[in-house]
């Protein structure tokens, strides 16, 4: 790649995501942060709350993204790239209004935004660029001139985000006992959403079963089963499952679930399970609770020796495929050639999400994409 540390015309990366708790008084106001608009009642939000509050009411993803911060910022200095890395959230300081207000005191006009999430759909992508255009408003709204903001494409499909999980599963598996080890199951557990949602994610032309969303998870997972049948020689059986479902009953969401998938994999007869969280970035909340706490007695209960790979969290390998995308990005604004990285048969993603892509249920303006109203 040309001109390889040049970010131009991007003067600062931002760093987006959900937020969390860092103490118990923290943890109802952050989940009405989380809920506002839906009417759930306070005395619901503290039962919801109890997984937090079983550690501490503080949630592992602040110090994490704290972590990937400071991972970023030490790979561009040692690569010689010259952009500053801010950080904010869509439910706690951080807040995402704050930094940018931040930045734009700082005087960024050209801002790059990476989400910790790295596939299509309306929560991980859609929501994040409403969150955008609402915070370019309210400073609009205050007499700031809003910088020009783009998102950095999904990057599913990235090696230094694949990497990482595989070398996960690896090591889950050389953890397990030597006797139930070449027949184990890999469960590749991501985060389920109603299927509607799913149906709908990614561009139009992706909608149908599952969209985007599925298919790109099935890809990471194909990507990793593979790598780990290249290394070991082991052909290990995988389904992709989920976890964390917060709906409504009657509500379709993504089925199976990590724990009923547990029961049918020990009925069939497998001798040992790995779990590999490959639809989150970091070992946040959903990942301690919904797998290492809930999936791990439910394990157990079946008497199934089970092992949980690793998120990507803040390896080397991951901040340096953000300077890679944030490269590959500025190269594509100033009208270069790009070979962007991107394993496995889907390509690279889009860096501007069409219209139409992940649509919410009712209109809201949406930054960073086709339809955005801050050109």
């Amino acid at each position: 790649m040309s001109d390889a540390l040049d970010a131009s015309p991007y003067d600062a990366l931002l760093l987006l995501s959900f937020g969390g708790p860092e103490g118990p008084d923290d943890v109802v106001p952050f989940l009405e942060n989380v809920t506002r608009g839906r009417g759930i009642p306070k005395e619901r939000l503290k039962e919801v709350g109890q997984h937090y509050f079983l550690f501490g009411g503080v949630s592992p993803i602040n110090d994490q993204n704290r972590a990937l911060l400071d991972a970023l910022r030490k790979d561009f200095a040692e690569h010689g790239l010259d952009l500053p890395v801010y950080w904010g959230n869509r439910n706690w300081a951080p807040y995402l209004t704050d930094t940018l207000r931040e930045m734009t005191a700082d005087g960024h006009r050209r801002i790059l935004v990476l989400a910790t999430s790295a596939y299509a759909s309306y929560s991980g992508c859609r929501q994040y660029r409403e969150n955008l255009a609402d915070s370019l408003a309210a400073l609009e709204a205050e007499g700031l001139e809003p910088p020009k903001i783009d998102k950095l494409r999904h990057y599913f499909n990235h090696e230094g985000f694949v990497d990482p999980m595989t070398d996960g599963v690896l090591q889950a598996l050389a953890d397990l006992p030597e006797d139930v080890r070449a027949g184990a199951h890999i469960a590749f557990s991501t985060h389920s959403i109603p299927t509607a949602s799913a149906d709908t994610s990614g561009p139009v032309e992706a909608h149908g079963e599952g969209g985007a969303y599925v298919e790109q998870h099935l890809e990471v997972a194909q990507l990793i089963a593979g790598a780990v049948r290249e290394r070991t020689g082991a052909d290990h059986p995988w389904q992709l499952v989920y976890q964390s479902r917060s709906g409504a009953p009657h509500i379709p969401w993504l089925e199976p679930d990590i724990c009923d998938h547990l029961e049918e994999r020990h009925a069939a007869g497998v001798p040992a399970v790995v779990i590999a969280p490959i639809g989150f970035v970091s070992d946040h909340m959903e990942v301690l609770y919904d797998l290492d706490t809930e999936a791990r007695a439910k394990a157990e209960e079946l008497g199934l020796p089970m092992r949980r790979s690793a998120t990507v969290g803040d390896d080397p390998r991951f901040a340096a495929a953000v300077r890679d995308l944030v490269l590959e990005r500025a190269s594509v604004e100033r009208g270069e050639e790009v070979t962007p990285c991107a394993l496995g048969a889907l390509g690279a993603s889009h860096n501007l999400c069409p219209a139409g892509c992940c649509p919410a249920r009712a209109p809201r303006a949406a930054a960073a994409g086709a339809d955005s109203p801050y050109a």
